[in-house]
């Protein structure tokens, strides 16, 4: 083999190991770009807080948060406890019975019409509005049950809708098919219209996820500012 075709042999293997590391680099970058840019925003903000002299009652500089988070840990954990343990219950209770009643809705056409004007109603009051009427039926020395109510009644309707809309949306070439087959109310919610409402259920507890940390800070919010 002479040189040039020695050369030749070599040169391909150099550039796909170039184009390798250069791969593996622009991937390293592209995960920890999101931690730079944080890192980044917060040295700007430390410097704009201590250049300015801006009090740490109008906005605390990010050495403070985190001397005070540290300070603080105990307390804080246990306050991030109550409110989890709040907002999973709340998540829990509004996923079985906004299933269930849209089940019923959905089937039962008086359940419809002597529900679903309230669960609206419901929905489109503002949760700060019921908030301080909920604590002071509940009572004051049972906080955690109105946190629990509140935070219930803003995540309940999104899967209510998610699970009315996903029942009334099946084929209705399949619904013909198991007419056909002369399928009992029960074997046509068991087989048809459950699986189909599925993926809107799944919807429906997404945003009912979100919606019930919401309702359970509000509600710490307002109980907080009651006592």
């Amino acid at each position: 083999m002479t040189t040039s075709e020695h050369k030749d042999a070599v040169a391909p293997v150099a550039v796909i190991t170039a184009d390798g590391v250069t791969g593996s680099l622009g991937l390293v970058f592209d995960r920890f770009v999101p931690l730079i840019a944080g890192a980044i925003f917060l040295v700007v903000w430390e410097v704009f807080v201590r250049w300015r002299g801006i009090p740490p009652y109008v906005l605390p500089a990010p050495s403070v948060i985190f001397q005070s988070l540290w300070t603080n840990a105990g307390g804080l954990m246990r306050a991030l406890g109550n409110t989890a343990l709040v907002t999973l219950s709340a998540f829990v209770l509004a996923t079985i019975s906004g299933i269930a009643l849209g089940i019923l809705i959905s089937l039962f056409r008086t359940v419809e019409k002597i529900i679903w004007p309230y669960a609206v109603a419901l929905q489109v009051t503002p949760i700060i509005a019921i908030a301080p009427l909920v604590i002071i039926w509940v009572g004051l020395s049972r906080v955690w049950l109105a946190l629990l109510i509140l935070s219930w009644l803003v995540a309940f309707f999104p899967m209510l809708s998610a699970t009315v809309v996903g029942m009334k949306s099946v084929d209705r070439g399949l619904q013909n098919v198991f007419t056909l087959y002369r399928a009992t109310r029960w074997e046509r919610l068991l087989r048809l219209q459950l699986p189909a409402a599925l993926p809107f259920i799944l919807s429906g507890a997404r945003v009912s996820s979100g919606l019930s940390v919401i309702g359970a800070v509000v509600a710490e919010f307002v109980a907080g500012s009651g006592t």
